[in-house]
């Protein structure tokens, strides 16, 4: 099944509830610029997939636990983005929000994403309160200081960071989230899906750390080389090209036995060999 007008649509009403004609125009135009046209939208359809294989009863809560996870990933790349962290002026293949509308607004962006992200969640609590109330546990603990994407950002303020340590917050932290909310949504046990999640986003962010290397930023959509650039941590540089690709060929190995078992796991499994294939350029995938 195709989630992808689902996502779309959710992140469309989310976009467009409590906005309207009150928001200032300008900010209004930031942050549908830092939203649309999206990426992979990998997040929420790791969520949704997550849910259709435990049954999806609650399809308004899982879309609007997708959808908020889709906010708080771009909230993150409007602020990775700023001259204070990258400095990039591009993200997506076209100019960054910072670039496209100044500095001000685009930290403005960013935290609107992320209040519009836990309203979205308020908005779908009523249905279901108790699981609400998990989902936003879920995806706070993502988000958060101690374990969550900020910790991560954190640690590049800091001399010396475990790069795997910083891979789990940094990137795995929504990839967790996505696949215990997924469960959440449904009505299941999240805890059994979280090494799942681990592993997945372990996975993207060496696949990611490779892409830096390996494309072009016409190919990337975004600067390349920032890793080096910027003295970030990096799977390429601690353990060079083949130990990189090593490094990820047992992380997806681990991700797809760590899948529960569900009646949607096979599925699940092609998802995850499918979207490594996607982020690599063919001559490293061919490697895996």
């Amino acid at each position: 099944m195709d989630v992808m007008p689902r996502i779309e649509q959710a992140l469309e009403q989310a976009i467009a509830q409590g906005s309207g004609e009150a928001a200032p125009p300008l900010l209004e135009a930031a942050i549908r610029h830092a939203v649309f046209p999206g990426g992979g939208r990998v997040r929420p359809r790791l969520c949704l997939a997550v849910a259709l294989a435990c049954g999806d009863d609650a399809p308004q809560l899982s879309d609007a636990a997708a959808a908020a996870l889709e906010l708080l990933h771009c909230a993150s790349l409007v602020h990775d983005d700023l001259p204070c962290f990258d400095d990039a002026a591009t993200r997506r293949g076209r100019p960054s929000v910072h670039a496209a509308y100044g500095e001000r607004l685009a930290v403005l962006v960013g935290d609107g994403l992320i209040v519009r992200a836990f309203e979205l969640l308020a908005w779908s609590a009523p249905a279901h309160p108790e699981r609400a109330a998990k989902l936003a546990s879920i995806i706070g603990r993502a988000v958060g200081i101690a374990s969550g994407i900020v910790a991560g950002q954190a640690w590049e303020c800091e001399p010396e960071v475990e790069l795997t340590e910083y891979h789990r917050q940094k990137t795995a932290a929504l990839f967790f989230a996505a696949t215990e909310a997924g469960a959440a949504a449904a009505g299941q046990a999240s805890a059994p899906w979280y090494g799942f999640g681990e592993k997945l986003g372990l996975a993207y962010q060496v696949a990611d750390d490779l892409r830096d290397v390996a494309l072009s930023e016409a190919d990337m959509g975004k600067p390349m080389g920032q890793d080096q650039a910027h003295g970030r941590p990096s799977a390429v540089v601690e353990l060079g090209l083949d130990g990189a690709l090593a490094r990820l060929q047992a992380l997806i190995g681990a991700a797809l036995e760590a899948i529960p078992a569900c009646p949607g796991q096979a599925k699940l499994a092609d998802l995850v060999r499918a979207e490594m294939r996607r982020l690599l350029p063919a001559e490293l995938a061919d490697r895996l």
